[in-house]
């Protein structure tokens, strides 16, 4: 995956900005404040931290030596993905999208509404959310 393929996929998720609390180098990808994605886009190798279920994550790691533990955040819910081309971009668009969901799912309902987030349960017998 590309800087710039990795950039397109996290901001094409709804609701999501792109941020620089840390340094101009360091993108933090947000959606409702809070940050599911952090990469230094020019860094050579490319990698990406995202959030991710705790089981989830230990059982990722042991399968892909890319994936270790989260670079300076909380070890127990970050993964750090190298991305050099050793896992599949389909995986890295799916955590991605996973460490999104679990941001998104910890908003108040109006917000996720507002994103149009899919996990958002319907009201029975209506077409809302």
């Amino acid at each position: 995956m590309t800087p710039d393929t990795l950039k397109a996929v996290c901001l094409g998720l709804n609701g999501t900005v792109e941020t620089f609390p840390f340094n101009p180098e360091t993108s933090v990808f947000k959606v409702g404040g809070k940050v599911f994605a952090i990469s230094a886009l020019d860094a050579d190798p490319l990698s990406v931290s995202l959030k991710c279920e705790p089981e989830l994550a230990v059982r990722l790691r042991a399968a892909h030596p890319a994936i270790t533990p989260g670079w300076h955040l909380n070890k127990r819910h970050w993964n750090t993905v190298a991305l050099d081309g050793s896992l599949p971009d389909t995986l890295v668009r799916e955590m991605i999208e996973d460490s999104y969901d679990l941001i998104v799912a910890k908003l108040p309902r109006l917000q996720r509404l507002q994103l149009d987030w899919p996990g958002t349960p319907r009201a029975p017998g209506t077409d809302e959310r």
